[in-house]
């Protein structure tokens, strides 16, 4: 008898022990239960959220490659007792390596591409590998309107500072979600304010998405209907040598200019050069397609996983939120009316469509192709892709620049 009830006791204990472990439970405890700052049910408002950017990723096809997997890393990472992520590994923007090896989960050792700025720079060698400098080589006036869209970066960061809500190294962070460049802002983010990477991955990659939206009545309202029906002359051919030359010598100048830029830089440039130097196609294909997509896999998944609720829900998020589409406003304006203003001392038959200007921002090739619907709703013989390609890519550099030039001063 006392056997049985011995083993019924241990029975019950077990299955005590079995539903108190369940993460089910989790939800419903308080901040101090769970020795934090949000209660269990936070860790729902984010899985909410994670379904929700799920949905914008495969219902409106908002930049679903990485959106998906940045909605799924936060889905994970916001079940209660998986286990999978530790941002206490991680605090500080250190990472603490004593600890690492005892408590660490999947994604702590996946994230740390990002800490360490891999994934970032090999994502930024498929770019490089898919990036047409023709349209830059043959204009070189559009690095001035790549430059002019940064702006937006280096404003937002002074605004952000000026709140008094964030450090120097937050407003950076907060600054380059207006070069519209995930990579670029995943990187800086990493290096200056790992805590505030989630959101801001979040709204980089989501006013990417939303370029089509934003930038349209930005443009119209800054330009009238004869300067967007401006046709612009055919681009000149450029060579082969040209097109290998370039991004040896644009390495090199950003480089020993701004030595921290050179990560990025130094990996756009080899993508590209792989792609026109013509004689490692493999390689060429291999960074444009499978390295690519098994980073972006890594990238998007660790990214996500910052997203906790501690992380997420509070209020400098909305700020952050708001700020950078801001942000991405003005990039896009400063682009705009930069290029009227280079206007005022061209010659007739060399004027520019201010148009092209607002793809300044990096959103590769999207920014390029609203610049070129715009000016066709203006003048259906305009045909501008070509020439917004140049300030387009030009603005990939630029960011990359922007993110150095951060680095270098905050970093």
């Amino acid at each position: 008898m006392f056997r049985l009830l011995e083993s019924s006791n241990f029975a019950i204990e077990s299955i005590k022990d079995f539903f108190s472990s369940m993460g089910f439970t989790s939800f419903f405890a308080s901040a101090e239960e769970l020795g934090g700052t949000i209660p269990g049910w936070g860790n729902l408002i984010m899985i909410g959220i994670a379904f929700f950017l799920c949905y914008l990723a495969i219902k409106k096809e908002y930049e679903p490659m990485l959106m998906l997997t940045i909605a799924f890393g936060m889905f994970l990472t916001n079940l209660p007792g998986a286990g999978m992520y530790h941002s206490e590994l991680f605090a500080g923007g250190h990472v603490h390596w004593a600890e690492f090896a005892d408590g660490a989960g999947l994604l702590d050792y996946l994230y740390l591409g990002v800490k360490l700025g891999i994934y970032p720079c090999l994502i930024f060698v498929g770019v490089g590998a898919m990036t047409d400098f023709g349209p830059l080589i043959a204009n070189p006036k559009s690095f001035l309107l790549g430059a002019a869209a940064q702006v937006g970066i280096f404003a937002t960061f002074l605004a952000a500072f000026a709140t008094g809500a964030f450090t120097p190294e937050q407003a950076g962070s907060i600054g380059i979600i207006g070069g519209a460049d995930g990579p670029t802002a995943i990187f800086l983010t990493s290096k200056l304010a790992p805590e505030l990477l989630g959101p801001i991955a979040v709204a980089a990659y989501s006013y990417m998405a939303l370029v089509p939206v934003i930038q349209p009545p930005i443009m119209r309202a800054l330009t009238t209907k004869k300067e967007r029906q401006i046709k612009m002359n055919t681009l000149r051919t450029v060579s082969k040598k040209e097109r290998i030359i370039f991004p040896i010598v644009l390495a090199a100048i950003i480089s020993l200019l701004l030595p921290d830029a050179a990560p990025l830089i130094g990996c756009l440039m080899l993508g590209n050069l792989m792609k026109e130097c013509g004689v490692v196609d493999r390689l060429s294909k291999t960074v444009q397609n499978e390295l690519m997509n098994i980073v972006v896999i890594f990238l998007g998944i660790t990214v996500g996983a910052t997203a906790t609720a501690e992380a997420f829900l509070n209020v400098k998020t909305l700020m952050i939120l708001a700020m950078g589409i801001v942000a991405f406003g003005v990039a896009s304006a400063c682009g705009v009316l930069f290029a009227k203003l280079m206007n005022l001392f061209l010659p007739e038959g060399k004027k520019i469509n201010p148009l092209i200007g607002s793809a300044g921002v990096s959103a590769v090739p999207m920014a390029a192709r609203v610049s070129q619907k715009v000016g066709q709703e203006a003048n259906p013989s305009n045909f501008l892709l070509m020439h917004a390609m140049g300030p387009n890519v030009a603005g990939v550099v630029g960011s990359a620049v922007a993110a150095g030039l951060l680095l270098s001063f905050l970093g």
